[in-house]
This record gives structure tokens, sequence and C-alpha cells, in this order.
């Protein structure tokens, strides 16, 4: 016969049944699944012999030794009161979420939520673990021979563990809790969207708050900007909010939910990295970048490259949109952007300019002019940067270099509105030489 540990073989020691324990293995093992797989290794090999039996604190399931075992042939299952349904009926739970201080990070797990198999070893890790999503102060029970005992969770480290012992966190009310889930957002969500909740929520509409998202996608573009973690933070949220606010809109008419929302993205981010899930390779970002975009046509049914570029969104900011289209129509065959092509196809571009605006044709020159800023767009890509990112650089260069610009000028007392330009000349090199980087 053969037992988990000595700290479970009380009723054994009691009817003078003799034993082995694998209480050894515990220093040897690495991680708690190490030494499942060398227990269910040792088992098996006696069990080559003789007839044997393996004897676990609690339900059979619970053990994960006992569950390699339960895969052989042969091997029969006597199960016992779960360490789970003990330790919750004395928490006097009826529903609740049970699982190992061992396996505590493996799965998904709720309140109200049973630990069982705490140590003085792991006992640092799960109060880490737990504080992480329930907060450092969440309510729990202490459960001991001695009875229940009220600790806050950062306490949990602080107290004695063993056989006999499992740490409860009760439910928590909404309105009561530190910490919030994804499913807690969501029921906040639903909340303000239901019919009595907030009337300026209920009142919205995909086109009322379209301008929104585009709004809380740049604060967050200016919090990364930054570098400003706290911001990153916030408004990485407020863009989430938005992702929710519409998708709870087409739940609220049936059209999809938002399981089907966050299925429908990660089954899109499984099917397009096959280089990671799949049997696509890639070394390089660049080569990653090429397997997403072939997986994106085929998704997408885009059977052209034509496809492809109108594809890209027209709301798009003018610039943002020109450098994808010309990415995707390089992609298809088109002029590859280099700098010879940039600036034959410039001279060009630019003396169309000169001839629609010396006949003072306004639409002509307008779109010449398009032209123009399209092979600058060119040459951006050429270069490898990125040109919406590019302009503003500049024009906070620029903003800041005229702010000085002016800050000189009236430090002398002068009009900017009078210069000569030979003093605009002077005053611009000082700017200059004071804005650079």
């Amino acid at each position: 016969m053969f037992v988990r540990t000595a700290a479970c073989s009380k009723n054994l020691d009691a009817a003078g049944i003799s034993y082995e324990t694998f209480d050894a293995l515990y220093e040897k093992s690495r991680t708690y699944d190490t030494l499942a797989k060398k227990i269910a290794r040792e088992v098996l090999a006696a069990a080559k012999s003789k007839n044997v039996c393996y004897c676990v604190d609690g339900g059979v399931s619970e053990d994960a030794a006992a569950r390699i075992l339960l895969a052989r042939r042969g091997v029969v299952a006597v199960e016992g009161i779960s360490k789970g349904a003990y330790f919750a009926s004395r928490a006097h739970l009826v529903r609740y979420c049970a699982v190992s201080a061992f396996e505590l990070s493996e799965g998904e797990i709720c309140l109200p939520l049973v630990v069982y198999d705490m140590t003085a070893d792991n006992a640092g890790d799960v109060k880490l673990y737990l504080a992480e999503k329930y907060g450092d102060e969440a309510p729990c029970l202490y459960l001991s021979e001695e009875g229940p005992e009220r600790i806050p969770l950062y306490e949990a480290d602080r107290k004695k563990w063993g056989t006999g012992r499992a740490l409860v966190l009760p439910d928590i009310p909404l309105l009561e809790k530190k910490r919030f889930s994804f499913e807690d957002f969501i029921a906040i969500m639903r909340r303000l969207r239901a019919p009595d909740g907030c009337p300026w929520d209920r009142a919205q509409t995909h086109a009322s708050i379209r301008i929104n998202a585009i709004e809380e996608a740049y604060e967050l573009v200016d919090a990364i900007d930054r570098e400003d973690p706290e911001r990153i933070c916030e408004e990485a949220g407020d863009v989430l909010m938005q992702a929710v606010f519409h998708t709870l809109m087409e739940e609220e008419r049936g059209n999809f939910s938002v399981g089907d929302m966050l299925s429908h993205l990660s089954e899109k981010l499984i099917t397009r990295h096959t280089h990671v899930f799949g049997k696509d390779s890639a070394a390089s970002a660049e080569g990653a970048l090429a397997v997403w975009d072939k997986n994106k046509m085929t998704e997408k049914g885009q059977k052209t490259y034509s496809d492809a570029v109108n594809d890209v969104p027209a709301c798009f900011p003018a610039l943002l949109r020109a450098q994808k289209i010309a990415k995707r129509m390089e992609k298809g065959g088109w002029d590859k952007a280099t700098f010879e092509n940039f600036e034959r196809k410039f001279r060009e571009e630019y003396g169309e300019l000169k001839e629609a605006f010396a006949a003072e044709d306004r639409a002509a020159a307008e779109e010449e002019l398009g032209d123009v800023l399209f092979c600058a767009v060119e040459l951006g890509r050429a270069v490898g940067a990125d040109c919406e990112l590019a302009l503003l650089e500049t024009v906070k260069k620029c903003a800041a270099r005229y702010q000085a610009y002016e800050g000189f000028v009236r430090a002398d007392g002068k009009d900017p509105l009078l210069l000569s330009e030979e003093e605009k000349k002077t005053y611009y090199k000082r700017a200059k030489d004071a804005t650079r980087g």
C-alpha cells in the first residue's frame, strides 16, 4: 500500500495497516506536476509485479497522480469525500469553486473559492495570486481543526498550514470589491444599459458614440507617446469600454454577444498566427507579418490585391490611409517604395503641380498637390518610417520652435509681424538652436 504523504495516514495508523509514503519525493520535485508524475511512475512500477493500492486524502479526482493512474487500464478508483466538499460544508457553502493550492493558477477560478493543500511553502504564492484578482484585503475564512477564523487575505501566509486546513474566499458583493474581473466589468456595463440603469447610457446608439472610439484611441496614443503608465492604463480601459459598449448594443438586438466577440477575436488570433499555432514558420517580425497578411486575405475572402486595397477603412486619417494603401499596392506588384522611384515620380508630380498653379486652376492644383503628398508617403515607406508619426513629430517640433522664436522676438521688444527678412533669419536660428534635441 502506498500513501501520498504521512500527513494523511492517521486512519491507517489507527488500524495498524502498514504502508509506504512518497514524502521523500516532495523534496526532489521542483513542481507539483513533477511530483505527480514521479508518484505515478513508482506506483505503476510496483504494479507490474503485484496488486497495489495508492491512497490519497480527499477525493481521487483531486490528486494529480491519481488522475494519471486512472488513465491506465485496470485501475479502479474508490472515491472518497473530496476535500473541496468537506471544507465547503464547514464554510456553509452550497455553490463554490474548489482547487488545490498546487493547481491554483492552471485554470479559471471564481468566488466563493475553497483552496486546499495549502502548505508553508506555497501559502505566499497563493496569497499573491489571489490578491492580484481580489485585492489583498479580501475577506477570507481560515479553516483549521480549531474552527473557522475570519482573516484578510494578506494574512494567509502567516497562518499554520497542513492537512485539515483550507482557505475560503466568500463571494464579494460588486460594490464592495476592490479588484474587478472582466466579468464584473461586463456586469457593470449591462447594469448601466438596463431599463432602470443610466438614462444617458441607455440613450446611446452606435452613431451617437461613434466619435468616442476615435477620441479614446487618440488619448491612448497620446499616453503612449508621453510614456505615462498610469494614463496608458486608464486610456486602454476607455478604449475597451467603447468596444464593449458597441458589443452590448448588438447583444441587446440579438445579433451577437460578448462571448461571440471574444470567440471571434480569439479564433482570429489563432488562425492568423499559424507560425505559432500552425505549420507555418517565421524567424523575424517581417516574416510573421507576411504570414499574418496571407492568412488575413484568406479569411476575408480577398481573392485579389485590389480587394485588400479597398478593405482599408475610408474613415482613416488621410496620411495613415495613404500609407496602408500604398503598402498593399506594392504587395500586389505596384512600384516599390525606393529613393529612385520617389525622385522620378516627385519631379513628375511637382512639375504638374507648378503647371496647374501657373494656370490658376485651383481644382487641378489641389489634385496635383495630393499626388505630391502621396509621393511623400512613398518616400516615408522607402526609409521605413511611420509617416503619421513622422509628421506628428515635425508638427510638435515646429510648434516648440515657433514658441521659442516668438519669445526671443518679444523679449527684445519687437513685433513678430514687423521684422525684416534678416531679423527673421536671426531669430529663427536662435529658436532652432534653443529647441535642438
